[in-house]
C-alpha cells in the first residue's frame, strides 16, 4: 500500500476521534454535573450519579470537558497536516490522543464504567491510528537508512 494512502487513513481516524471528543467536551461542559457524569460513565445507572455534588466536583467535570475539547481539536487539526504527509503532526496527534485514551482505558474501560460504543470504539480508533503511524514511521526510517548507504 502506498505511503500517502496510509497517511490518509491515519488522518481520517484522527478526524473521527477528534470530532467525537470535541462533541463530548462540549456536551460535558454544557451539562449539569449529574448529567455530565452519567454521560461520561454511561454504563453506570444514572440514578446512582444524581448527586448532590459539591461545586468543586462540577468544576472538575468541566475541566475534564475542556480537556476533551482541546485534545479533540488538536488531533483534528493535526489530521489536516497528516493528510499532507506530516510526520510531526502524526506524532503530536498520537501523543495527545493516545495518552488521553490510555487514561480512559485504564480507569473507565477496565473499571467497567462505560459501554463499548462509543468509548471503547474510540480507544480502538486511536490505537489503530497509532499502530499505523508507528508502522509508517518504521517503514520510512528503514527507507532513509537504505538511501543513506
Amino acid at each position: 500500500m502506498q505511503t500517502a494512502v496510509i497517511f490518509q487513513i491515519i488522518s481520517i481516524l484522527w478526524v473521527i476521534w477528534g470530532l467525537v471528543h470535541v462533541f463530548a467536551g462540549i456536551m460535558t461542559i454544557s451539562s449539569d454535573t449529574p448529567a455530565a457524569v452519567a454521560g461520561i460513565a454511561d454504563a453506570v445507572d444514572p440514578a446512582l450519579v444524581v448527586g448532590p455534588y459539591h461545586e468543586a466536583a462540577g468544576a472538575l467535570i468541566n475541566q475534564h470537558g475542556f480537556n476533551l475539547l482541546w485534545i479533540g481539536l488538536t488531533t483534528a487539526v493535526c489530521a489536516m497536516f497528516i493528510w499532507r504527509l506530516n510526520f510531526t503532526a502524526m506524532f503530536i496527534a498520537g501523543l495527545t490522543g493516545g495518552l488521553a485514551d490510555v487514561g480512559y482505558f485504564l480507569f473507565m474501560d477496565l473499571g467497567g464504567f462505560v459501554h463499548f460504543v462509543p468509548g471503547t470504539v474510540m480507544t480502538l480508533i486511536s490505537a489503530w491510528a497509532i499502530l499505523l503511524s508507528l508502522w509508517i514511521w518504521a517503514k520510512s526510517d528503514k527507507q532513509a537508512h537504505r538511501n543513506s548507504s
